[in-house]
């Protein structure tokens, strides 16, 4: 009698960084999820606070929705480069050697910190007409986000080559535009809500802590504290 391997339910895919257990929802070859499991597990981890959307929010109440909406290119663009050097490269260096995969957690602490104490100053000296969350910020930041070791090792197809993986990436820049467009109106939204009631250096600073408290669980992670 033949035996299906696949339908096992405690078969396991080793995708490099992690190893993955098989839910109902996955590909019939037990890696990666079916086009609308993916579209819903991406779109919840991409609305849950993080450093990106920190920044897409601040700029939103800063400068406002239609002047924030290019910081999505950067956003796709750090998420794109983030996601392929992971699946093509880090993936194989990290299961050979996990110590590169603590000292990346502890560079992108460090670049959290770096950017949530520049947040906290730009607060005390109040903000300027035109000071803004910059393309650049954005983008390394989103090339740093723990998040794109989700999508690289969990959510996107372990089985396929990154050139085969263009139509998924196409759906998740989409779901990028929404998601950011949304986090951008939502600081637009609270800052006018609050205007004349709450100075605009609060929202650097508070913008500022939540990059500190994400810096400082990612050192844990890295420490495996948690």
């Amino acid at each position: 009698m033949w035996v299906d391997a696949r339908r096992k339910p405690d078969k396991r895919c080793a995708t490099g960084l992690i190893q993955i257990k098989t839910p109902s929802a996955t590909r019939g070859d037990g890696c990666g999820m079916e086009p609308a499991a993916f579209a819903l597990a991406s779109l919840t981890l991409l609305a849950t606070p993080g450093p990106t959307n920190t920044l897409l929010a601040t700029s939103g109440a800063i400068i406002g929705v239609r002047r924030s909406l290019p910081l999505l290119v950067a956003e796709f663009g750090g998420y794109v480069i983030a996601i392929s050097l992971l699946i093509g490269l880090v993936g194989p260096v990290i299961a050979a050697a996990p110590v590169v995969g603590t000292a990346l957690r502890l560079v992108a602490a460090l670049y959290l910190l770096y950017l949530a104490a520049k947040l906290w100053r730009r607060g005390v000296e109040m903000p300027v007409a035109g000071a803004s969350v910059t393309l650049t910020s954005v983008f390394v930041t989103t090339l740093l986000n723990p998040k794109a070791i989700i999508f690289a090792f969990t959510l996107l197809p372990a089985d396929l080559a990154l050139s085969a993986l263009t139509p998924w990436m196409a759906g998740l820049s989409l779901m990028i535009g929404v998601v950011g467009s949304l986090w951008i109106a939502a600081g637009a939204f609270l800052r006018r809500g609050f205007a004349g009631i709450i100075p605009s250096r609060i929202g650097y600073r508070v913008s500022a802590v939540a990059l500190a408290l994400l810096a400082g669980s990612l050192s844990a992670h890295a420490f495996g504290v948690v």
